[in-house]
């Protein structure tokens, strides 16, 4: 199995869930294993709030000029607006993908975790179904947001 990885930055997570587009911008997130990776999402995301065991949703690591759809997921919450106004993606069941990312992952949810008894963060353990990479392209970082 090849290692295909993305680095903390600008990575998307998005599901179509109950007739509804959810995403977010999430910088927390690494892999963890060949197939896995994990996510850190705070208490405020809608996204973290829908998901459940067994979902099936996607993480597009972003590309650099990809700028301001990392500006775009990032602001308001999914259940008052359509993230995904003017922004290219597509569907692979329940995952939203993002189109011209530098990699797409269609993921399933293994476990929802809260690291602290008191923690309203979340953090997720993804299981990477199948991922897709170009190799033209070059990540975008957070920083150069």
């Amino acid at each position: 199995m090849a290692l295909e990885a993305f680095n903390a930055g600008c990575n998307i997570i998005g599901i179509h869930k109950c007739g509804r587009n959810y995403g977010m911008c999430c910088a927390w997130a690494q892999m963890v294993d060949y197939d896995k990776l994990s996510m850190l999402i705070g208490s405020q995301s809608v996204t973290g709030q829908i998901l459940l065991p067994n979902d099936i949703v996607g993480v597009s690591a972003l590309a650099q000029g990809q700028n301001t759809i990392a500006l775009q997921l990032g602001e308001g919450h999914s259940d008052q607006i359509d993230k995904y106004a003017n922004i290219k993606f597509h569907r692979d069941q329940s995952a939203i993908l993002i189109d011209g990312a530098k990699v797409t992952m269609k993921c399933r949810v293994l476990k929802i975790m809260h690291l602290f008894e008191n923690e309203t963060d979340c953090f997720v353990l993804l299981q990477v179904i199948h991922s897709q990479q170009e190799q033209d392209l070059s990540f975008l970082s957070a920083y150069k947001l």
